[in-house]
């Protein structure tokens, strides 16, 4: 299946403040590229209709739409997952440990007949990644643009896919989504309840201090934010910078991706030189000391999850791809089976293109060791990119 957009030259605009209502759409009534203009262009959420009917794990997974805990136990049984300790915070999450699928799967019994039990919480479980042909979900259509998720499946042991699974009453605290990327949440089973605040409105929620909060039940009446109701069957799409915290209000399975492309990889860029500004400003007083730039680097990595090196060779490895694409038409096929269109590859390139000619100009380009050692390096690299724009 090919997903395209009509233009190549679609325009990105925020328009999150005239938003008045979070949409619910039938996915027979939704085109990739009605999506792609509305929905991913724009920033605004939207709530996608029975996207996981043709699912084997919604055939195989559940029962009277509840888990099928003796499925689950004989095909998962033995997987290692990392549960979620809701009952307990640290910092701005929550405390966790290691534990093997079947021993929560027991718990998840328990819990149904004892409900004083804490509540206990499975997520991040790698389970495509451990699991790599086990076709238990296919990406919707109005997801296929996933530049993380394409770059991590192909370059390292890493990704961006999770099932996450709860029992009634388990939530997630107040955040958003690493790299300021886009997330996307598809319930097999069961039922959530999202409160999302759209960019901006989570700073009126900060305390004296510049903290955000952990829980955001009592928020402040005057913060503009949107309840949501997710039932089996339906995905929710959640933009970048859109604030959330999320309930479970019965047993619930999801499968959920972090991901971005070129609507929004503009912002994860600005995101990231945001977050090296408060890393210099954080050890200012060692500004003196050797490799003082290559340390923030590594700091960076730590609390953004990514630093400039990886972040070029991450926009370098979708150009080379796209640049393929144009020239050989059997390149086209992304890691999850889709085929991507000619308009789409040139918006993407455009996208690389425009993120590219702000990062060349940052100081850091010019003084970091690295960037002088590369065999393509990024204003060379961008060149290309525009000599094969200007050549279109």
């Amino acid at each position: 299946m090919e997903f395209d957009i009509e233009n190549s030259n679609s325009n990105k605009s925020d328009c999150y403040p005239s938003v008045t209502e979070i949409p619910f759409i039938n996915a027979n009534e939704l085109t990739y590229n009605k999506f792609f203009q509305n929905f991913m262009l724009k920033n605004v959420p939207c709530v996608i209709k029975n996207v996981t009917s043709q699912w084997q794990a919604s055939q195989f997974w559940i029962r009277d739409d509840e888990p099928d805990v003796e499925y689950l136990l004989t095909k998962y049984g033995h997987n290692k997952v990392t549960i979620y300790n809701c009952n307990e915070r640290y910092y701005n999450s929550q405390t966790t440990h290691e534990s093997v699928f079947a021993d929560y799967l027991k718990y998840w019994q328990d819990y149904n007949e004892d409900s004083a039990l804490p509540l206990a919480y499975l997520k991040d479980w790698h389970l495509k990644l451990l699991n790599q042909n086990d076709e238990f979900y296919e990406v919707p259509e109005y997801f296929a643009s996933d530049w993380l998720n394409e770059y991590y499946t192909a370059c390292s042991s890493d990704d961006y896919r999770f099932i996450y699974m709860g029992v009634k009453n388990t939530w997630t605290p107040f955040h958003a989504d690493v790299f300021t990327s886009y997330s996307w949440s598809a319930n097999v089973c069961g039922r959530k309840k999202w409160l999302l605040f759209p960019p901006g409105e989570e700073n009126l929620l900060r305390d004296d201090m510049g903290n955000l909060p952990y829980d955001v039940s009592n928020s402040k009446s005057s913060v503009k934010c949107f309840e949501i109701i997710q039932d089996s069957g339906e995905a929710i799409f959640v933009p970048s910078g859109w604030y959330h915290q999320v309930w479970n209000l019965k047993d619930t399975i999801s499968v959920n991706h972090n991901w971005v492309n070129g609507c929004n990889i503009k912002k994860m860029c600005m995101s990231m030189m945001k977050e090296l500004e408060a890393v210099r400003r954080e050890i200012d007083d060692c500004r003196g000391m050797e490799g003082f730039e290559e340390h923030c680097q590594v700091m960076l990595n730590a609390s953004f999850g990514m630093d400039y090196y990886k972040f070029y060779e991450f926009i370098k490895y979708i150009g080379l791809s796209r640049m393929e694409m144009l020239e050989n038409r059997r390149s086209r096929i992304l890691f999850h089976g889709y085929r991507i269109g000619q308009n789409h590859i040139l918006f993407d390139l455009k996208a690389i293109q425009n993120v590219l000619e702000a990062f060349v100009n940052c100081d850091d380009i010019n003084s970091l060791q690295y960037f002088k050692n590369l065999d393509v390096e990024p204003h060379v690299f961008l060149q290309q990119i525009v000599n094969i724009m200007e050549n279109i």
